[in-house]
């Protein structure tokens, strides 16, 4: 604009100057009017010379900041191409809870006939704040031909309510950090017509394949306190992330897809008792020595895992989505399970910590979805869990039972949900004890789950919900509320201090943790959830 501008005044100039010249040329004038006009156009010709110089100063100034211009451009045009085939999401999601761990004042230690005893601290109803399955990500595709594309993902866990950092409670400690970089379903693969290859860490199969069916997802009624948890505890054995792991993912074909996917085990030792390479917490979750056990990978550490599932989705003329699932861990380590008296040998009078006690758990599952005409959403699992070991140890096995859910989701309005939950887990062959129930065969470990959630979607992206969910555990059950990726959880441990070893005494300080089963845990939640 500035160099149009100087254009236009050099061009003003000349014609000035051509009129002058003409004037002088055609008019008769005496002496001092022939002066005048000799003045004018010696000022005439100066100016004329100062604006051509001025010109061309402007010109080779403007030269760089037009280079800077284009590459401004090219960087803007770069970014603008990186959007098209890449995509920023999101999932926040924070309440407000109140739950109650429902345990009694006292109980018999060991079971009938103990000395009684107390759980310690605050047990009725208490009040805080959660972080709830709130993540950021970015996914992309870069094509590589015609047909097949690269793909990736990157996605870390966001702590809104809480400090990032490791986990560490009265009943666990954990050295992942979870608000890390990447700290959830990561990968890097290739993408076809035919299906995809990826590479990283994430749910696996056997999950992903019916959470459809869990309506109340990252609250406190969450199906995974029983579904896919064989010891109800706060760790899903057959529901939480595969590490190190390699997938196929099908395409849809006449409504039937599949995935597999396996996770080497990664581990030098031949029971499955280090940290597997790569990794900072056993697999299968927690640090060797958390919850006051032996420091090695023997609570539920596995080896090579592999899942699996077949899915079929109807048309949107028949919404009928039905599945099968299966999950397999490989040589999960469980040698710190309690060991006790032997109620099938009456001449020993106690179990060591035995070697035999690693054998491959697995899962299989059954699920059947329809939405019907009257906006009905109704949904159901049928669920196996078996851990496979010696019938000598069979006393002490809580990890083979049976479980099931059903589920149904009623429309109210456009923006308004309803929806009702019930899980059941089935009695196990034994159970290692708890701090008030005995070790040994057929306990009485059965337990129901009841969830109720009213959500009312302000937007496509928003939604504010409200929350109540019950766990009933028989007298030797524990299983909790918040399970899954609820921020908090309750659960059947009390406030007693973690054991320890004090090398300056020689003496063990605690006795904790204790966990006292025969719960009836209780909690309400308002939560809003907004995805991006």
């Amino acid at each position: 604009m500035r160099l149009l501008l100087k254009r236009l005044c050099i061009a003003c100039s000349i014609a000035c100057y051509v009129a002058v010249a003409g004037y002088a040329s055609t008019v008769v004038a005496d002496d001092g009017t022939k002066q005048e006009i000799d003045t004018l156009k010696k000022e005439v010709d100066e100016l004329t010379t100062k604006i051509n110089k001025l010109s061309t100063e402007q010109q080779s100034a403007a030269a760089p900041p037009t280079k800077t211009v284009k590459s401004d451009e090219s960087r803007l045009q770069g970014f603008l191409d990186f959007l098209k085939s890449n995509e920023f999401y999101g999932n926040i999601d924070v309440s407000v809870d109140d739950a109650t761990k429902g345990l009694k004042h006292s109980y018999s230690e060991g079971g009938p006939g103990g000395p009684p005893t107390a759980p310690v601290g605050k047990l009725g109803w208490l009040p805080g704040i959660s972080t709830n399955a709130t993540y950021f990500g970015v996914r992309g595709v870069h094509a590589l031909g015609s047909s097949v594309n690269l793909v990736y993902q990157l996605e870390t866990q966001v702590d809104v309510t809480a400090m990032p950092g490791t986990s560490n409670n009265n009943s666990s400690s954990s050295s992942v950090v979870k608000g890390g970089l990447a700290s959830r379903t990561s990968y890097l693969g290739f993408a076809s017509p035919w299906g995809a290859i990826k590479a990283g860490k994430g749910y696996a199969p056997y999950k992903t394949s019916t959470d459809r069916m869990n309506p109340f997802n990252a609250m406190l009624g969450d199906y995974s306190i029983i579904m896919g948890n064989t010891g109800g505890d706060n760790r899903v054995e057959f529901g939480g992330y595969l590490d190190h792991s390699i997938w196929y993912e099908s395409p849809k074909m006449h409504g039937f897809s599949f995935n597999v996917l396996v996770a080497p085990g990664q581990n030098r030792a031949g029971d499955d008792g280090n940290i597997a390479q790569g990794e900072s917490d056993c697999t299968g979750g927690n640090v060797p020595g958390s919850g006051a056990l032996p420091p090695s990978c023997n609570d539920g550490s596995f080896g090579t895992a592999y899942s699996a599932n077949l899915a079929y989705e109807g048309a949107k003329s028949f919404p009928l989505y039905v599945t099968a699932a299966y999950e397999l861990h490989r040589d999960a380590n469980r040698i710190s399970d309690v060991a006790g008296p032997d109620p099938s040998n009456p001449n020993s009078n106690v179990v060591p910590l035995d070697p035999r006690d690693v054998g491959n758990e697995w899962a299989a599952k059954i699920g059947v979805q329809y939405i019907f005409p009257t906006r009905t959403t109704v949904s159901a699992i049928w669920e196996n869990l078996h851990r496979q070991i010696p019938e000598a140890l069979q006393f002490q096995n809580e990890r083979s039972r049976r479980g099931t859910w059903l589920a149904v989701t009623q429309g109210l309005t456009d923006k308004d949900t309803l929806s009702l939950g019930w899980a059941h887990a089935g009695k196990s062959p034994g159970d290692p004890g708890q701090h008030n129930s005995p070790t040994g065969f057929s306990p009485d470990n059965e337990a129901n789950m009841f969830s109720v959630a009213l959500k009312h979607s302000v937007d496509k992206q928003t939604t504010i919900y409200g929350n109540w969910a019950f766990t009933a555990n028989q007298s030797a059950a524990h299983y909790d509320l918040g399970a899954g990726p609820h921020g908090l959880k309750t659960d059947c441990h009390d406030a007693s201090t973690l054991a320890a070893f004090d090398p300056t005494t020689g003496t063990v300080t605690g006795d904790g943790p204790r966990c006292f089963a025969g719960g009836k845990l209780m909690g309400v939640s308002v939560g809003v959830n907004y995805k991006f």
